[in-house]
């Protein structure tokens, strides 16, 4: 298969272009310098061996969040099982070692790189694997159908773009699609994509979101806020991406006229991007607090009171009775965080077209 040859032969051969764009990462803040050799396929951990162990990959925090549930599920009824999971972002990272239950842990998700996905799989030898929504590696995929591995992809999803991409080079998708055991999709539209690219045992089940608890909050924490915001209008802006803070400061200027005392809530996907929120909006001339890790509340005078602290939207949701979703106006073809969390925790939802 000549595309998929050229692939494995550029990621073998491209280790310095790989480590190149690795060091450019860690610059930007965007690798763990003490964990990078996970990204190697090296572990940093000891593979616990008294049990099954179930492999979870998710590409991003909203996946984590949603495989949180089916994690504690396989541990109930595995008593000496373990779980690894395995995500790509420090954000995901982060939000993973707060939520993990005992017995599951996370680990780094090797670059794609053939010798490094054999070490990885040589290492950790999952007896099970889930693979969240729509992230698909070929290098590793090919490497786990050789292996044999009971393989589910969960919550898959495939958009139009996706699909057409993916039609140009059908048989390396019927190849990497080959390794799962069976593919759980959101809709019947991903379902015949799926189907059309070759996969086997699709079958649409919706979208596992609709089964997962509320977000956690602390108690305290909510009652602290609720006096802190007492008698003021507030509304959420959560999981922002870069842009949609300008579009809260203007939303926010607007809804002044008719509410003096508004508070705006900012709650951006990735909490890194703090210093680069702050200087967008500083021409907005508006009154600025952050949370950070220390939780410092609002001040009465506080007009976009920025969160920049992990693990925290369900708090919010819960305070607030009005929630704007992230993304959901961005035209990048990514769509909308989820809205269901917002809806759980009986906040309101406004978003975009873009659900």
């Amino acid at each position: 298969m000549p595309l998929f040859w050229l692939y494995k032969r550029t990621m073998t051969f491209g280790k310095p272009v790989i480590m190149g764009l690795l060091r450019q990462r860690l610059k930007n803040g965007k690798e763990d310098p003490e964990r990078l050799q996970e990204r190697f396929g090296q572990p940093s951990r000891t593979r616990p061996e008294n049990g099954p162990l179930m492999w979870v990959h998710v590409a991003s925090v909203g996946e984590a969040q949603s495989m949180l549930h089916l994690i504690h599920l396989f541990l109930e009824q595995h008593r000496t099982g373990s779980v690894l999971v395995t995500s790509i972002t420090r954000t995901s990272a982060e939000l993973l070692e707060k939520r993990l239950p005992a017995r599951a842990f996370h680990q780094y998700l090797p670059v794609d790189r053939p010798k490094w996905v054999k070490r990885f799989l040589d290492y950790w030898r999952p007896d099970l694997i889930l693979w969240a929504e729509s992230e698909l590696w070929p290098a590793l995929l090919s490497e786990i159908g050789k292996r044999h591995v009971p393989m589910a992809l969960i919550n898959a999803r495939m958009s139009a773009n996706s699909f057409k991409n993916w039609s140009r080079a059908k048989g390396i998708a019927q190849q990497i699609l080959s390794a799962f055991t069976i593919i759980l999709t959101q809709t019947d539209t991903d379902t015949n994509y799926y189907i059309n690219l070759g996969a086997r045992s699709v079958t649409t089940i919706g979208n596992i979101k609709f089964a997962a608890p509320p977000l956690p909050y602390l108690e305290n924490d909510l009652q602290s806020l609720q006096a802190a915001t007492a008698n003021r209008p507030l509304w959420v802006y959560a999981s922002t991406h870069a842009g949609e803070e300008e579009l809260a400061a203007e939303t926010h200027i607007a809804l002044r006229e008719e509410f003096p005392n508004l508070l705006t809530i900012l709650i951006p996907r990735h909490p890194e991007r703090r210093a680069s929120i702050l200087e967008k909006l500083e021409p907005y001339h508006l009154t600025l607090s952050t949370r950070s890790q220390n939780k410092i509340l609002p001040h009465p005078e506080t007009d976009i009171y920025l969160v920049d602290t992990l693990g925290e939207l369900g708090l919010f949701y819960r305070l607030s009775s009005l929630s704007c979703i992230g993304r959901s106006f961005s035209h990048d073809g990514g769509g909308g965080h989820n809205p269901l969390e917002a809806a759980q925790l009986g906040s309101a939802v406004l978003h975009g077209p873009h659900v």
